[in-house]
């Protein structure tokens, strides 16, 4: 709520508020010297914007630094601390993919004026990086600690994706792959290789598809994506439960105290599903010492398992809910544009058809199999793209296409696109060759449509979710 985010929770200029620090010596190297927690009172001088701090990073002289003289020095400090740790995260391999997200303008009346990218500056990485080693130092301070909380883990992709990835590496000619154990650098010097080859999005894309989703558990198995023994969430201010939990442990072994976690509500149906997706590998042990390990866990222990389970479904749940209401914004807004032509990108490609994200607009529609034109389209999943059999023709993710909005449809929050030829006309599809690949197209869309419309999107957050959290 605003009254609690943009009041009594936010660091207010010239006013004292109650925190909790965390305060690292840094090298010159970027390595965490020392840290040490502690509850403090902080008086804030001043109240920042990033557009104002990336401003005046880059120029100490502009007008924005004018403005902010006797803070200048403290924000060069910050940035020198900034360049260190970056050099440390470059030095430990961490993935660090570029994805494009979007921020929906509107009016006054509300009615939804531009949707336009989310872009990151100088600041925002500043900002990013001081978290990440608060995080870092909170992990360590809780396994130090000897009690017990709630990680923020991270585990490398499975052996069937890494499978998967070494045959679509090897079949996109990249000349690079990954090893039967794979490390976090193996991936970021695939991105950093490919990063200039026409298909580097396709190729990031599918680096991203291959790992796994973050979760919070007591168990610490480190995080693949970032290159951290041990890793969780300290935000500060509190924007999580996870956050919560984890503050209440710190303050609990500063005063020597043994935190007691609450009893949590019973799941509901949706989150119950996810939780016991999560929960498949504490409940089942596939091996021998696991079984005696979960014999031996404690009912204490079980018990941050159940919260790290319940936390973890509730996150999707809410980044759920986020997306389902960003795709409604932007069907209502396609809806005022039915008709239009539009270039874009293929961003995603299944049996059934390619997912298309328009140029300017960053909204992403379906273009069906059956609007492809007049050929009889083959799913090459090694791939990822659709190639005609009589034309040779493919589709694959990164391909640019020409479209027109043909369909919206508000309640399941989908578009539907028509391709276009280069001569400006609808591709058209001979009678015959269009009965036989609509018959298996819609077959293929009532098996899978709704769940890869969600899938698609998910993948890519996973994967983002992961290298950056």
């Amino acid at each position: 709520p605003e009254k609690l985010s943009n009041g009594l929770c936010s660091l207010n200029p010239d006013v004292d508020r109650l925190c909790m620090v965390c305060d690292m010596a840094i090298t010159a190297s970027g390595e965490i010297h020392a840290y040490q927690f502690y509850p403090a009172v902080m008086h804030s001088h001043a109240r920042f914007t990033y557009t104002e701090v990336a401003a005046i990073l880059a120029n100490t002289r502009g007008q924005e630094a004018m403005k902010r003289q006797e803070r200048v020095q403290d924000l060069l400090n910050l940035h020198d601390a900034y360049k260190a740790l970056l050099s440390q995260r470059a030095k430990r391999g961490a993935v660090d993919f570029e994805t494009t997200e979007t921020q929906i303008v509107c009016d006054e009346n509300g009615r939804i004026e531009k949707i336009v990218p989310r872009t990151r500056n100088e600041a925002h990485r500043l900002i990013e990086e001081s978290m990440l080693a608060a995080n870092v130092c909170s992990a360590d301070f809780i396994a130090q600690g000897g009690q017990p909380g709630l990680f923020r883990v991270h585990e490398g992709p499975t052996p069937e994706k890494q499978e998967i990835l070494r045959g679509y590496l090897k079949a996109m000619g990249v000349g690079m792959s990954i090893s039967d154990d794979p490390a976090p650098g193996e991936f970021q010097a695939i991105a950093q290789a490919t990063k200039d080859r026409p298909d580097a999005q396709q190729i990031h894309t599918m680096l991203l598809r291959s790992m796994q989703q973050a979760i919070y558990t007591p168990i610490n198995s480190g995080h693949f994506g970032l290159a951290y023994d041990a890793y969780t969430h300290f935000t500060s201010p509190i924007r999580r439960y996870p956050d919560l939990l984890v503050h209440r442990v710190i303050k609990s072994i500063l005063l020597g105290k043994r935190y007691q976690l609450p009893t949590l509500p019973t799941p509901g149906e949706a989150e119950a599903k996810l939780a016991k997706r999560l929960a498949s590998r504490v409940a089942s042990p596939k091996t021998k010492l696991q079984a005696e390990r979960a014999q031996r866990v404690s009912r204490d222990t079980q018990a941050w398992e159940a919260a790290g389970l319940h936390c973890s479904a509730n996150e999707r749940r809410a980044d759920e809910a986020s997306r389902d209401v960003e795709a409604w914004l932007k069907c209502k807004y396609m809806r005022e544009h039915l008709g239009e032509e539009y270039s874009g990108v293929v961003s995603a490609v299944t049996s059934f058809g390619l997912f298309v994200t328009l140029d300017q607009l960053y909204v992403e529609g379906l273009v069906h199999i059956s609007e492809l034109g007049g050929d009889y389209f083959r799913f090459d999943e090694m791939r990822q793209e659709l190639r005609g059999e009589r034309t040779g023709i493919r589709y694959a993710i990164g391909s640019r296409v020409h479209i027109q909005v043909s369909r919206v449809d508000l309640d399941g929050r989908k578009i539907d696109f028509r391709l276009v030829s280069e001569n400006g006309e609808l591709a058209r599809v001979p009678a015959a060759a269009a009965g036989k690949a609509a018959k298996t197209a819609k077959a293929r869309q009532r098996e899978g449509r709704d769940e890869v419309y969600t899938a698609q999107r998910d993948s890519v957050k996973r994967g983002k979710g992961g290298a950056r959290d």
